[in-house]
């Protein structure tokens, strides 16, 4: 697994003197991603130089549309994630508004200082700087210089359609989770923290974690998941719902989890849960007993199926 270095203070730069680094946010470490990042390894090897991943500690978009954004990972996981990818460093540049309102080449300045990588691997849409107006164009400018070698790849595609984290979200969001992944190349999943729920569940025979998800997290569509939970390193399966449930007018947004065979108590603990397969939409009963038994039938499908 790769070092993670944030960048503060006391960052030495030198790490990035003549590396091929791959440059981006990264959110999701999907295929296309993947890719990338592949290609600054292999570049390393054909220089004999140190492979790394250079990203953020917030996605930008947190800074400037967190009202509309989501995402497929949390920061923390993104960059443990990428520590994972085979490069020898992780480098995490602070999104502060201050780094983020330079100009492109005091950006640029900012991210290196004077020790410029061998090799900068980045998408052909790279933008950078103030307003993300330093453009590939300009990185070249400032890499001709400094015997810096710029590679801008075009974006990875599948099914004639170019893989990007925004595809991803959309698939997501329509709860297709089996396309998601396989553009992703690695299950979709989410993680929280259980919280005390309202209870229902228990008094209906089928107990529920519920996880509480920042709105940001939120990117799988509302419906009824079979799903596995992962507690304490142990793997379930589960049947999940994302979203609102109607038929409870307290009910609020977030994510409950049936976990199959499990009866130990996890209130605080962080969860995982992986949803595979949308079973069906949130919808309002007309009865409670209409909703047990539809409840009862979906733990049964993912018994059975999974």
């Amino acid at each position: 697994m790769a070092k993670v270095y944030n960048v503060d203070e006391s960052f030495d730069h030198e790490l990035l003197a003549g590396a091929s680094c791959a440059f981006g946010v990264f959110d999701g470490v999907h295929r296309g991603h993947r890719f990338l990042i592949d290609e600054a390894k292999r570049t390393a090897g054909e220089l004999d130089c140190s492979s790394v991943v250079l990203t953020f500690d917030i996605d930008p978009d947190e800074r400037f549309h967190a009202d509309r954004l989501k995402k497929l990972m949390t920061n923390e996981r993104r960059i443990a994630f990428l520590a994972e990818t085979g490069v020898d460093a992780v480098v995490v540049l602070p999104f502060t508004p201050a780094f983020a309102a330079q100009e492109p080449l005091d950006f640029l300045l900012a991210t290196f200082g004077d020790a410029v990588p061998s090799a900068l691997h980045v998408g052909l849409d790279f933008h950078f700087g103030a307003k993300a107006k330093g453009e590939v164009g300009d990185l070249h400018a400032w890499a001709d210089a400094r015997g810096t070698k710029i590679f801008a790849h075009d974006l990875k595609s599948a099914d004639g359609k170019p893989i990007t984290a925004t595809r991803i979200r959309l698939l997501l969001a329509e709860g297709r989770c089996e396309e998601a992944a396989a553009l992703l190349g690695h299950p979709y999943s989410f993680e929280g923290v259980v919280r005390q729920g309202r209870g229902e569940g228990a008094d209906m025979g089928f107990c529920t974690a519920n996880i509480e998800l920042a709105s940001m997290m939120q990117t799988l569509g509302e419906g009824v998941y079979a799903a596995w939970a992962t507690v304490d390193g142990r793997r379930y399966k589960a049947a999940m719902s994302m979203g609102v449930a109607p038929t409870f007018a307290s009910a609020t947004a977030t994510s409950e989890v049936h976990i199959l065979d499990f009866s130990g108590k996890i209130y605080g603990d962080v969860i995982s849960v992986e949803p595979v397969h949308f079973l069906r939409p949130m919808v309002k009963f007309d009865s409670v007993e209409e909703l047990i038994a539809t409840v009862q039938g979906n733990i049964a499908w993912v018994r059975e199926n999974l």
